[in-house]
């Protein structure tokens, strides 16, 4: 029931979001000319018709048509600049959407646009704010006439502008829906999965991978804050927990308990001993969970600075400078997690964090964010990236940028502790991410 297309040559791969890489073709799959002059792809779950013109429509195996999406439009600015896509696409009238990451609004998504770029909006944010720190070009979309998810394997900046349509209540007129992709560059390629809402999320995880399984205590109730300035506020409010027979798992510890706001460090001063401080909530049964930021501070004598030195893992402008951003611990660097030998070095870093004590892990500001004017509060879109050894600017990586380091935690915890299941989760990241 998954449906693959890309434009001028693009392919499946390379993707961030494809766990096991291009899946296998069905076989089964009948290639037949159209009565309109264009051709027909006919398999068991779905229908795909291709117009001579390049109009791509998915239908149900009875013919009905979930989505007609136009011939894309491609240009470049005079003057030169960055290519980009224009996709058009028509859904039934009584199409409803959802998805896109995380908006702020209900799950169904009002007609209007929406921004594809992960942003911190600056400690506080309300409705139809956007965007927000999730975005995903993923869209989940209902009708009676069935489900159907469409994935825009593309992680450039774009926007998606929806606009719901009309029944005629029986007049017979009436107006569909419609969705306009712009992309801002990258490949225009597309996956659509056509089913029950259940069969559509089967086929999705299994594209993009079944969510990890947390350990049971990261199912119980959680306590996180800024401002645990001390060891002793920690007991305070654990003790707090304990009188009123409250259920307590896990204590999150932000930015206040390092060093100068420095990651994978500790003030030793406001929190001595703390894996002695570990241990004795452990008694109780509750964990505790360390924020950790990508930004490491600029600085010689660093510990974490001196080290990503030593293996060129910071982000570089294309005149080979190290990019240098604003950040709690002050002026900073970033590793490029989408480099593989980066998100091997920094998940060897958990270790630091195991020692102390720690359990579960939060990844924060990895939209990522800088205080420094570089445009928007992020890198600047020059600044170069791995992007596995392919090459690119930010452009191309900041979407992906903290589902990569998401990729570095994950897989450093599981070789630190391959018996235990890691609790880690992103306030960033993209589709995949799970």
């Amino acid at each position: 029931g998954a449906v693959f297309w890309g434009w001028d040559g693009a392919g499946p791969e390379p993707s961030y979001a494809l766990v096991d890489g291009e899946p296998e073709p069905d076989p089964r799959a009948q290639l037949e000319p159209d009565k309109e002059g264009g051709w027909r792809v006919v398999s068991e779950r779905v229908m795909v018709v291709i117009s001579r013109h390049g109009a791509v429509e998915v239908r149900t195996p009875g013919g009905v048509v979930l989505r007609r999406d136009l011939p894309p439009r491609w240009w470049e600015p005079v003057g030169g600049g960055t290519a980009r896509w224009l996709q058009r696409t028509e859904v039934a009238a009584d199409a409803r959407f959802f998805g896109l990451g995380g908006r702020a609004c209900g799950p169904r998504l009002a007609d209007g646009t929406y921004r594809l770029w992960n942003t911190d909006p600056g400690g506080a944010f309300g409705p139809d704010d956007d965007p927000l720190y999730i975005t995903m070009p993923v869209q989940l979309v209902v009708a009676d006439a069935g489900t159907h998810l469409v994935f825009h394997d593309n992680a450039w900046d774009g926007r998606v502008t929806l606009r719901e349509g009309e029944e005629g209540a029986g007049s017979g007129h009436d107006r569909a829906g419609s969705c306009e992709l712009r992309m801002e560059g990258g490949p225009l390629r597309c996956w659509v999965v056509v089913g029950t809402p259940a069969r559509v999320l089967q086929a999705w995880t299994a594209l993009t991978g079944a969510p990890a399984l947390p350990p049971s205590w990261a199912l119980g109730a959680q306590h996180a804050r800024w401002g645990f300035g001390s060891a002793e506020e920690v007991r305070r409010v654990v003790a707090g927990y304990r009188d009123r027979g409250l259920p307590l798992a896990a204590v999150h510890l932000d930015i206040d308990h390092y060093d100068a706001h420095q990651v994978f460090t500790v003030d030793d001063e406001r929190f001595p001993e703390l894996p002695k401080l570990a241990d004795e909530l452990g008694r109780d049964g509750v964990r505790m969970v360390s924020i950790v930021d990508p930004a490491v501070k600029s600085e010689p004598g660093n510990a974490v600075y001196d080290a990503g030195s030593a293996r060129d893992a910071f982000v570089r402008d294309a005149r080979g400078r190290l990019v240098r951003g604003v950040v709690w611990p002050g002026e900073s660097v970033y590793p490029d997690f989408t480099s593989p030998k980066v998100r091997a070095w920094w998940g060897g870093l958990y270790e630091e964090r195991l020692a102390q004590g720690f359990a579960g892990f939060w990844h924060d500001m990895n939209e990522p964010v800088s205080f420094a004017a570089f445009g928007d509060m992020s890198l600047p879109r020059s600044a170069r990236h791995a992007l596995e050894g392919r090459g690119g600017d930010h452009r191309e990586a900041h979407n992906v940028y903290g589902l990569c380091m998401a990729r570095a935690g994950y897989e450093g915890l599981r070789a630190l502790r391959p018996g235990e299941r890691p609790f880690l989760f992103s306030r960033s990241g993209w589709a995949g991410m799970q």
